[in-house]
Parts: structure tokens; C-alpha cells; sequence
């Protein structure tokens, strides 16, 4: 079973946003920026998530992204569901056509994989994991090295210059 990459920056673009949710809307370019996530993706992977009602924008200065609801009430599951990911480990993509055209030997195995890894995503939810204290430390050090659109350690103050 192999998560592709939507799924997987749209489970972290949305980690990243309940992280920093506290702080008001959280922009697109702060979230590209602190996971290597390019921008043009972002901004698809928000749509979906937009429409499924995951997260609502703010316009204007100092807008950007909000989750709907609390992080509590998002489970990953929701997340992968809302980008269109499939968590299907069938080599058929759940159709029973896997072995000329009828149901392969190991079809039964791999749709009750499937079955449990959506019943495990579904029972974990955004805030369980900004609750880690893993997570925790992993988004201070990118808090740290990255914020709006300038790496802190080559900023320099004003005093430094003169």
C-alpha cells in the first residue's frame, strides 16, 4: 500500500495549518514554505479541500487558510478522502477484475487492507497529532528556519547594517 504524494502533502499542508492555526489564517506561501510543498500544488490541493469543507479562506491582508471546525474534527481519513486519494491496496482499484477479468486469490486480502488502513486514518484526527510531542519538536525547528518568505539564520537587523 503506497500513499502518493497528494495525499501526503495534503496531510501535512493540513497539519501544518492546525499547527499554526492559534495564530489566526495561515497563508499558502508559510505553508510552502515550511514543507518544501510548491505553491501551484497548494493552491489545488486547498481547492479540494475548500469544497469538501475542511478548511475556509480569509481574504485580504493577513488572510489565508482556517480549519472548519477544530482540528479534533478532522480526521486524516477526511483529508485523503477530500483530495481524491485512494487508499485502495487491490492491484484491480477495488473492481474484482484483477486476474482475467474475474476476482485474483489475494483480492479479499488486499480490499481488507485497505479497509483497515482507512479505519486507521479515520481514527486519528488533526489534533491527535499536533498533541505529539514528536510533531511538537519537528514544526518548532521548521518554525525556526523558515518564516514568511525569508530563512531566519540570513536575516541581519537593521543595526547590523549601519
Amino acid at each position: 500500500m503506497k500513499l502518493t504524494t497528494k495525499g501526503r502533502y495534503a496531510v501535512t499542508a493540513m497539519l501544518d495549518l492546525a499547527l499554526h492555526s492559534d495564530k489566526g489564517p495561515v497563508s499558502l506561501a508559510d505553508i510552502s514554505l515550511r514543507q518544501g510543498i510548491s505553491l501551484s500544488y497548494l493552491e489545488q490541493l486547498f481547492a479540494r479541500l475548500r469544497q469538501s469543507e475542511l478548511v475556509k479562506s480569509v481574504r485580504g491582508p493577513g488572510g489565508g487558510y482556517c480549519l472548519m471546525g477544530g482540528a479534533a474534527e478532522i480526521s486524516i481519513s477526511q483529508v485523503v478522502d477530500a483530495v481524491s486519494e485512494s487508499l485502495d491496496a487491490t492491484r484491480c482499484e477495488g473492481k474484482g477484475n484483477c486476474q482475467d477479468g474475474e476476482v485474483c486469490l489475494t483480492h479479499y486480502l488486499w480490499q481488507d487492507l485497505s479497509t483497515q488502513i482507512h479505519q486507521f486514518l479515520s481514527s486519528i484526527t488533526l489534533a491527535d497529532l499536533v498533541a505529539r510531542r514528536d510533531i511538537q519538536v519537528v514544526g518548532a525547528r521548521q518554525d525556526k528556519r523558515k518564516t514568511t518568505g525569508y530563512k531566519t539564520e540570513q536575516c541581519i537587523t537593521l543595526s547590523e547594517i549601519l
